[in-house]
This record gives C-alpha cells, structure tokens and sequence, in this order.
C-alpha cells in the first residue's frame, strides 16, 4: 500500500507579485489532488474509473494566468459570505451595509470583487487523525469588500483513506459579522461533453425558490411534483429544459436545497454517479443546505485545460453551505457570527466506483 504525503511546488506569482505554491496531495489508494495558495483552488483532482485508470475530475487550467484572467470560481474556497446577497446591502445590528453588486450589477455574489477565491492563502502542512493534511490560512480585514470585523480563517484540505476530499472550515471574529463558506469544484467524470446523463439523488424535501434574479423569495418550497425533486436517483437531463418556472429562472439547476437533518452534524446530502466512468461521489456536509448548480453560464469561450473548450453544462457543483440571502431573510438559518463563537464547516466528496 502507497504512503499519504504531501509535496510542495511554486506555481507562478499574482499580478502584485505575491508567490504563489501549488500542493499535492495523494492518500494510500492513490488519489491524488493538487491545491494552490491562490484561492485555496483545487486545481486537479484524479480518482479512478471502473477500469481502475485515474484522470483528473475537475475542471481548470493548466497555469496560475487562466485562474487569475476569466475563471468561474473553478476548485475556489468561497467567501467572506458565498451565493448571493439581494441589492448587496443587509443589516446587522441596526447597521447597513453595503456591499459589491458583482451579479448582474445589482447583486453581491461569492464574497465580492475580491473574495477569498482571488487571495493568497498562508499555508503549511499538519498532521490530523485522518492522515497528513494542507492547512490554509487567511484574515480577512475589517471593511474587506464592505464585510465587518476582521475574520481569521482556516480551511484544511485532507484525502481521506476512503477517498474523499475533505474540507473543514473554521473562522473567528472579533466583531459581529456574516460569514457562509463554501467550495466551488466544477466536477465533470468522464472527460469532457456534458453531465446530463450523469445521475443524482439529493437527500431534501424542499428547497429555496428564486425570483427572476435567482435572488431567494424567502419561500421554502417542496420539491414534490416539480423538476427539483431529486429524492430517487434522476438523470441531470431528464426535466433540465422543462417548462417549470424556476429552471426557466435560472437557466437550469442553480437553487439551494434544503436538508431537514440536524444542523451541525456531518451526514450524507448527495450522490451523483456516471455510469459511462463508473465514478460515483457522495457528498457530505454539516450545512443546512447546498446549492447544486448544472453549468449553465459556460458557454465554450473559456478554454480549460489541455486548451479545452468548457461548454454549457459541461460540469456540475455541489457547494454546501447556508442559504443565500441569509441575512435578509430573518426565518432562514442565521449566518451571524459573533466574537467568542468559532464558524465550522465540514465538506466531504466521497469518490468510488460502481
């Protein structure tokens, strides 16, 4: 059986001249993932196929240049506040705030301008009771993209033994904030074209219905009768293009749905197999909710990896996290966080074959 260990590389320096390390990863069965300082991204992830061959099941670029120029927030840690906030504004405390519209120039989405995706994470290794894991770092200033209080942030990256990649999040503040952490991998199992066939089973009931800005209504809406209902295994593309108003909306899958399970404790929410690769991924989470996304703003204009073309659809999210628009929606789970508490969440995408 092979060793887990890590290794490190340079990977390039930011436009300011900030240098930038690329970690690699690998557990004793052979799974192997690369992550960069730049936006805690994960940069390659190679599972194996039922064949036992191992290929990279994320989408990317081959140089810190793509991720920096036009990049979607492939393999990104998400933050101060992930999704989508109405307007940009919201109030804590009586206090208004007022953050970057970077969604269709009305919206904040995915932490702002500049969100954690686009900063260099400090980083060193550490050993944990699952095996040797990448611990990344940052602090995120008082007034950092209309966000207050500073925020220390650790994200610590670990393979697991059973072949999943395994996210935990921890984040402080010393003064009354927001904060709703995710990760942003876009996933695709078999190499290329589209994931419409691939299968999905998501473990909820309801889900959180959008307006025509894919901003949250505030009702939590069941997904009994409508195209949203994953709760038996579906193929992507059986009701993708139907004529239900919420997929409309959004142009495809791209809500947040809602899990009933005990908020805090880690337990199973997703799976998705691909039945041409025979690569299936279980996903995890302590969340109340993850928002699952079908890929429908590529549009081929962005080359990836290899200079290859990622098309609408070409790939799928799972981004567990709190729900969007947490703050002004005062009956949804509340994403406050206050000096004293410690902000945990723990993503888990378990790989396996069938």
């Amino acid at each position: 059986m092979n060793k887990a260990e890590i290794s490190k590389a340079p990977f390039g320096k930011t436009p300011n001249g900030e240098a930038v390390e690329i970690y690699t990863l690998r557990n004793s069965n052979g799974l192997e993932t690369r992550i960069m300082t730049y936006g805690g991204i994960v940069v390659s992830l190679k599972t194996p196929d039922k064949a036992g061959r191992f290929d990279d099941v994320v989408l990317g670029f081959d140089s810190l240049e793509g991720y920096i120029d036009r990049n979607p927030y492939f393999g990104a840690i998400i933050g101060r506040c992930g999704n989508r906030i109405a307007k940009g504004k919201f109030s804590l405390n009586g206090n208004s705030y007022s953050l970057a519209a970077n969604n269709g120039s009305k919206n904040h989405l995915h932490g702002g301008l500049k969100g954690f995706d686009k900063v260099v994470w400090v980083a060193k290794t550490v050993e944990t009771s699952t095996g040797p894991a990448l611990e990344l770092s940052y602090v995120s200033k008082d007034g950092e993209e209309g966000y207050p209080g500073n925020l220390s942030v650790t994200a610590i990256y670990t393979l697991t033994a059973e072949n999943g990649l395994r996210v935990d999040y921890h984040a402080t503040t010393d003064r009354d904030t927001i904060c709703n952490l995710t990760h942003h991998s876009y996933f695709n199992f078999h190499g290329g074209g589209d994931v419409l066939d691939y299968v999905v089973q998501i473990n909820a009931e309801k889900f959180t219905a959008v307006n025509a800005e894919v901003i949250p209504t505030g009702e939590l809406r069941s997904v009994a009768g409508t195209p949203l209902d994953f709760r038996k295994p579906t193929a992507i593309g059986e009701r993708i293009n139907s004529s239900d108003e919420q997929l409309r909306l959004a142009g495809g899958y791209d809500h947040n749905w809602v899990f009933n399970k005990p908020a805090g404790q880690l337990g199973s929410v997703a799976r998705v197999v691909d039945k041409i690769s025979g690569r299936s991924m279980e996903v995890l989470t302590t969340q109340p909710g993850m928002q699952f996304y079908s890929g429908n703003f590529l549009d081929g204009t962005i080359k990836g990896k290899g200079g290859k073309e990622y098309h609408r659809r070409h790939a799928f999210c799972m981004e567990p996290q709190h729900f969007p628009d947490a703050p002004n929606h005062p009956h949804f789970p509340s994403i406050e966080l206050k000096p004293g508490q410690v902000y945990k969440n723990t993503i888990v995408y378990k790989f396996s074959t069938e």
